[in-house]
């Protein structure tokens, strides 16, 4: 079942002159159950935290502006499949239509932190087919705010991260809005930083930051 929703809408006007045009960024969100891929999301486009979700593949659309441009983010919350053969799988279509990735785990849950991997891997094998990998993917470690229950350490996450060539962040969704502003935000100026190199020069492969931070404070109870 796939919710489709829209946020801020914005009335339609005439550009001014020297203006910018808008740009628009579609981002997929991947990672196994419970760990936060929607509540990441929804703290992004509401600053609100809702901790429980049903299992509901959702598409939102949020118009925001970063910078001083008009930005689109249309934000693709997938589930994750119940066969355990199927859950490290990314389709064709997903790879076609994502500009960039967010790559979701639990620092709690050690079964997920594999699947992240196994996605990783398929958004890279999908992507050497295609003979196209400059679309972006950033991993999240989420739940950092529960450090006594802690199953992956940061510099795991960190190594993932510079083995498949991607961002990393850890975060709590929980705790701050701002983890999840800097996620899309960080991941919007690498969609952009890929759309411009690939115009400047084709086959000569960009610079992709492995960027590293942590947000949040620790849960005690």
């Amino acid at each position: 079942m796939v919710v489709q929703l829209r946020t801020a809408p914005q009335q339609p006007g005439r550009m001014s002159e020297g203006s910018q045009p808008k740009v628009e960024a579609n981002i997929l969100v991947l990672g196994a159950e419970k760990v936060g891929k929607s509540a990441l999301t929804v703290r992004f486009l509401t600053r609100r935290f809702i901790g429980e979700y049903g299992d509901i593949e959702s598409v939102y659309t949020h118009n925001v502006m970063v910078g001083g441009r008009d930005v689109c983010f249309s934000i693709w919350d997938s589930t994750c499949p119940q066969a355990a053969e199927l859950q490290g799988w990314v389709s064709e279509k997903q790879l076609r239509w994502a500009d960039g990735f967010v790559v979701v785990y639990s620092i709690c849950d050690r079964s997920s932190f594999h699947l992240a991997r196994q996605q990783l891997q398929r958004i890279r094998q999908l992507k050497r087919r295609g003979g196209s990998e400059k679309s972006p993917v950033i991993l999240v470690g989420n739940k950092r705010d529960l450090q006594h229950r802690r199953a992956v350490s940061s510099e795991e996450g960190r190594l993932l991260a510079l083995s498949m060539n991607s961002g990393f962040f850890e975060i709590s969704a929980a705790e701050t809005y701002h983890g999840a502003l800097v996620v899309f935000h960080e991941l919007l100026d690498l969609v952009r930083d890929s759309r411009s190199s690939g115009k400047k020069a084709v086959g000569i492969r960009g610079i992709v930051r492995t960027m590293s931070a942590v947000f949040g404070r620790r849960r005690t109870e």
